[in-house]
């Protein structure tokens, strides 16, 4: 008996749905079924998701899936992998239903495609590798029982399977089997971007960027605000004022206040007045004067010592002022003269005694 079995991936995988199998038995839980096809995206595009294993021991048969694929009218299919791989002949049937299939066919590698999946993804007329998606490849694995010849034959044709999947990969990214063979025996694992150089995706497909958020400005501290004058009725800077040299008319006032014009005539004594006047009208009246014929100098005097100093002329601009600067005589001053002087007091005390 020969059976060709997926690789380590899908071995992992096997365990848990062997565990998940069990719990929805233990539940009563419909099993789901490993592929589902919708039109639900786009009236134009059907959507075929395969996200579990591929037939075999853990998955359907691919019948099921290509006679639905018969049903899918629409122009585009888009085919959605996200699986660990499985039976390698019922992906290279579901492979070569999607080559056969008259939509074109987009593949989009949501998360993993490896092993077996990604042989399926081969068949599509554009692959794409969704962000941080992934793809792997490696030679055929399986088991046997039997004798040596058996054992020797199940080598045989798992080289002979490991080079057919090569060829898949050759005529999708170029290059030969040889290199190819290689890559897989080495069980080689390619991120979005490496699957795009190395020929085995289209595109990688950029995670959508979302817009960096402009942060709200933090509330302005009280201690920062300006201070608003305009409630004590500031109203701005007030303009500069023309500057005139007309003389400040003395005579102006508020509307309505009383007006005090004092003058020198209510300062001053009606006989101070009255010499002044005189005064000014004399000193600002120029005499007549006589006109006077040229006479010889007579000789000068013999100088003789003065005997005494001769009086000042005088000053009549003096005179009619002397009233105002000389002080009154001091009643008060008079009355505690006797208080303030010790000679005038030592006096009267020695004619009291």
């Amino acid at each position: 008996m020969r059976i060709t079995l997926p690789g380590k991936a899908a071995g992992i995988m096997a365990s848990q749905r062997e565990q998940a199998e069990k719990q929805r038995a233990r539940l009563g839980v419909e099993a789901r079924s490993w592929y589902r096809i919708t039109n639900a995206a786009d009236p134009d595009e059907a959507e075929v998701m395969i996200y579990d294993e591929v037939g075999g021991w853990w998955g359907t048969t691919a019948d099921d899936l290509i006679n639905e694929l018969k049903g899918v009218t629409s122009p585009r299919m888009r085919v959605r992998i996200n699986s660990p791989g499985g039976s390698v002949f019922e992906g290279i049937a579901i492979a070569n239903a999607l080559r056969a299939h008259p939509a074109t066919v987009t593949v989009q590698v949501d998360a993993i495609a490896a092993s077996i999946a990604s042989v399926i993804a081969m068949a599509g007329d554009r692959i794409e590798m969704a962000p941080n998606s992934m793809m792997m490849i490696h030679d055929a694995s399986g088991m046997a029982w039997g004798n040596a010849a058996e054992m020797e034959e199940m080598a045989e044709l798992l080289d002979l399977i490991s080079d057919n999947i090569a060829d898949a990969y050759a005529q999708r990214a170029g290059g030969t089997r040889e290199q190819w063979r290689e890559r897989m025996k080495a069980e080689t694992w390619y991120l979005p971007e490496d699957a795009v150089d190395n020929g085995l995706a289209d595109e990688a497909v950029p995670a959508p960027k979302t817009g960096t958020p402009t942060p709200e400005p933090e509330p302005e501290p009280e201690m920062a605000r300006a201070w608003d004058l305009a409630a004590y009725g500031y109203t701005g800077p007030r303009a500069e004022q023309p500057q005139t040299e007309e003389p400040l008319d003395v005579t102006e006032h508020v509307a309505g206040a009383p007006t005090l014009l004092i003058t020198m005539g209510d300062l001053l004594s009606d006989e101070t007045v009255a010499k002044l006047r005189a005064l000014f009208t004399k000193t600002t009246t120029p005499e007549p004067v006589a006109e006077t014929t040229p006479v010889e100098p007579a000789p000068e005097p013999p100088v003789t010592e003065p005997d005494a100093e001769e009086p000042a002329a005088e000053d009549p601009w003096a005179d009619a002022v002397a009233g105002l600067i000389q002080p009154k005589p001091d009643s008060w001053a008079a009355t505690v003269a006797h208080l303030t002087n010790p000679t005038s007091a030592a006096s009267s005390a020695t004619d009291a005694a």
